[in-house]
């Protein structure tokens, strides 16, 4: 909407947290959703050295300093805050000490000893915090690893961010950036913070209420076009609109209708949007996607004869997955081939007499297109005075073992001559 760039960084300056393999997840599970990205990728691991330079001229410049405090002496200043029943937080004590660097040393900044911080949230609106209320906080660590805020302030001026678009979990690291946007002399970008994501039960999503990574969406065989979907109309709206394109989102979205309302995980409703993607979804596409899915259950199978079969089951599965398990049976051998209970009894006597007087009929067509095969069993049909469901059961259960799915001319034309005549 804006005409601008979205640039994806990886934060890792924490070792412990940042392996990877993680690395690998996040952008496996961006390029499956198609959030593809502007230049290059940026790691914050590899600017440590731009960083830093930029801690040492807040020290020269007087807005921050070194610290010897122990973490377990800053633990025992916040308890004595909390004991007086004021906010925990570190008292400033090596503020005027005018110390330099040293082992176990880190480096504060300075806040302002008094005033407000003063921002327009884009979803909250007007947010305003005393600087009595925050702490002295950390911008290099012991170890010389800057922290989350010193970093991504840097980052996000250096690679030119005009706007912050981020959970609310971070509204309380606002105020903090902005006075070290204030120290650098630099234009703070506009923020705005979205509520996070609850469970159906208004509390904070979690595995408990089928919270799951990307890639375990992915796997599942949902559809990424329907997670996008999904996911964008928690956190904002475009009228009574439901269905949204990417390329769409792009031109519609300019930060404005984002929900300050927290929304709830609705997995019906996800399904729900599966269910119109697999509807609309291009059938070449369509076959393209589910191809892993049935090689993954030991079909080798060229995605032309997918094309042909993803039209009978399109709006019969839920997703990707379910529509490779029930595409297995026009694969396998008619040896091999086993039948549901349910169909299995439409397969009495006079049944299998039904299915062997129909293959003689199917034997003698010169044209096995679904038209002509639905012409001949409603011919057949009429010519023995029968009723469908004399018919259609047991030969569903002897081409496929099952007692429901497509229409069965339909499922004859996707097995083929050879193959039908077989089973």
């Amino acid at each position: 909407h804006f005409g601008g760039e979205f640039r994806l960084r990886i934060e890792d300056t924490d070792a412990e947290r940042s392996k990877q393999e993680y690395t690998d997840s996040i952008l496996a599970s961006m390029k499956w959703l198609g959030l593809d990205w502007d230049g290059d990728l940026t790691y914050q691991s590899r600017r440590l050295d731009l960083y830093n330079s930029y801690v040492d001229k807040l020290i020269e410049s007087g807005h921050a300093y070194w610290c010897d405090c122990s973490p377990e002496e800053v633990e025992a200043m916040r308890e004595v805050a909390r004991a007086k029943g004021e906010k925990p937080r570190y008292n400033g004590r090596c503020r005027e000490r005018c110390l330099g660097p040293g082992p176990g040393r880190v480096v504060r900044l300075k806040v302002p000893s008094d005033g407000r911080v003063v921002f327009h949230d884009m979803v909250k609106g007007p947010i305003a915090v005393d600087v009595a209320e925050l702490d002295d906080m950390v911008l290099r660590r012991a170890d010389g690893m800057p922290t989350y805020n010193m970093a991504v302030v840097v980052d996000d001026h250096d690679m030119e961010v005009t706007h912050v678009l981020r959970g609310d979990d971070h509204v309380s690291n606002t105020p903090k950036q902005i006075l070290l946007y204030q120290a650098l002399g630099w234009e703070t970008p506009v923020f705005g913070h979205v509520p996070m994501i609850l469970g159906p039960d208004r509390q904070k999503l979690s595995k408990r209420h089928g919270a799951r990574a990307v890639i375990e969406y992915e796997q599942d065989g949902l559809l990424p076009q329907a997670l996008v979907n999904y996911l964008v109309r928690l956190g904002w709206s475009h009228g009574d609109q439901e269905i949204f394109a990417l390329d769409e989102l792009v031109k519609l979205f300019d930060g404005t209708n984002l929900n300050s309302a927290a929304a709830a995980f609705d997995p019906e409703k996800l399904q729900w949007l599966n269910a119109h993607y697999l509807k609309e979804t291009p059938t070449p596409e369509l076959a393209a996607m589910l191809r892993p899915f049935v090689l993954q259950l030991g079909f080798d199978v060229p995605v032309e004869r997918l094309e042909a079969l993803v039209p009978l089951y399109r709006e019969r599965a839920a997703n990707l997955k379910d529509m490779a398990a029930a595409l297995t049976v026009y694969f396998q051998d008619a040896d091999s081939l086993e039948c549901e209970e349910k169909a299995a009894k439409s397969l009495n006597d006079e049944g299998r007499a039904r299915v062997a007087d129909l293959r003689g009929v199917f034997a003698e067509l010169s044209n096995f297109e679904p038209e002509t095969l639905e012409q001949t069993i409603h011919e057949y049909v009429e010519r023995g005075g029968l009723k469908f469901k004399q018919v259609g059961p047991p030969l569903r259960a002897a081409l496929i073992g099952q007692s429901g799915g497509p229409s069965v001319h339909l499922i004859l034309a996707a097995l083929g001559r050879e193959e039908s005549l077989k089973r």
